[in-house]
């Protein structure tokens, strides 16, 4: 899967097989520039600070955010150092042109050592996955080889422990997006700083085979055409909030997309810009039921915060964030 999908990023435009939120309305980089303004506050100002955003696309989002900032709370968009986790060299130079002050890095390794106010959306889906069956003679883990599934014996500790899981129950394990989120939670203890990842997945974890392949914006066979089709798996939500409790960080979340961004204020802004643009303003609207409606992302996208201890609710402003 990594190697996959190492191989479509550096060859394909995603955005032709797919389409993210921010690539749907302004608003959604808008709202996220709120909750950005409002992680800063939080932090102390503090001046400078790194602003990251870990797969950042075609750069849309921070776009956005930023034209946000910069109109609401010109301070904190001069304090701010826009720092993007982008291994592409196609999508950093489509990046660089809407966000040309931007710093690109590999990993988090190489961010300095500032305050960090870091985004993820969709980023944590993209890694790479594990997937163990449960035999009746115990654990294996899937591979492939020559293009087809093939299971061999596997570690038992290796696997989470989860309730009644049957024969022929499949369990992923993420240890990618594990490893990201603790190195997240430590420099956010170390540095001060908070996260928000938005991402779809469920709440709870649970067994399942959630691995898919996307290629023409339309559902593919993930051992076909490698390289040819991006490759996702639904984010755990549970286990990862776990990683990052077990590092001392403090976990809100995950909220509904839907309940976040309405929180947040996207049904004032959705007016605002209606009443603005009067000619676009059902486009608005439908934009924004795209966004937060159930049957569309406001249901299986979630948002998970991630902050340091004894911080304010950056969740769900005004209401009580029960976590997980």
């Amino acid at each position: 899967m990594a190697r996959a999908n190492a191989a479509y990023y550096s060859r394909h435009d995603p955005f032709q097989d797919f389409t993210t939120a921010p690539e749907i309305s302004q608003m959604f980089g808008e709202i996220l520039g709120v909750w950005a303004m409002t992680a800063w506050v939080a932090a102390g100002r503090p001046a400078p600070f790194l602003l990251v955003e870990a797969g950042p696309g075609r750069g849309t989002l921070m776009r956005d955010l930023l034209r946000a900032v910069r109109t609401a709370m010109p301070a904190c968009a001069a304090a701010a150092r826009v720092h993007f986790i982008e291994t592409s060299p196609s999508l950093r130079a489509k990046q660089a042109a809407l966000v040309p002050d931007a710093v690109w890095h590999d990993g988090l390794h190489s961010l300095p050592p500032e305050p960090m106010i870091l985004l993820a959306n969709e980023f944590l889906d993209a890694l790479p996955i594990r997937q163990f069956v449960r035999r009746t003679d115990g654990w294996t883990e899937r591979y492939v080889d020559n293009g087809a599934w093939v299971e061999l014996p596997a570690d038992a500790s290796l696997v989470p422990v989860r309730p009644d899981v049957r024969d022929g129950a499949i369990i992923e394990v993420n240890e990618a997006a594990r490893t990201f989120v603790a190195a997240v939670a430590d420099r956010l203890l170390a540095r001060t700083g908070a996260a928000l990842f938005v991402d779809y997945g469920p709440a709870e974890s649970g067994p399942g085979d959630s691995l898919q392949a996307i290629a023409g914006k339309r559902a593919a066979d993930p051992l076909a055409d490698p390289g040819h089709a991006d490759l996702t798996a639904h984010v755990d939500f549970s286990d990862l909030a776990g990683v990052a409790r077990a590092r001392g960080a403090t976990v809100l979340g995950p909220a509904l997309q839907g309940t976040f961004l309405t929180a947040w204020g996207l049904p004032d802004r959705t007016r605002m810009l209606a009443r603005a643009q009067p000619r676009h303003a059902e486009a608005l609207r439908q934009a924004a039921a795209r966004l937060t409606n159930p049957e569309a992302m406001g249901v299986l996208f979630k948002v998970m915060a991630i902050t340091p201890p004894r911080w304010p609710d950056l969740l769900l402003p005004g209401a009580v964030s029960h976590g997980l």
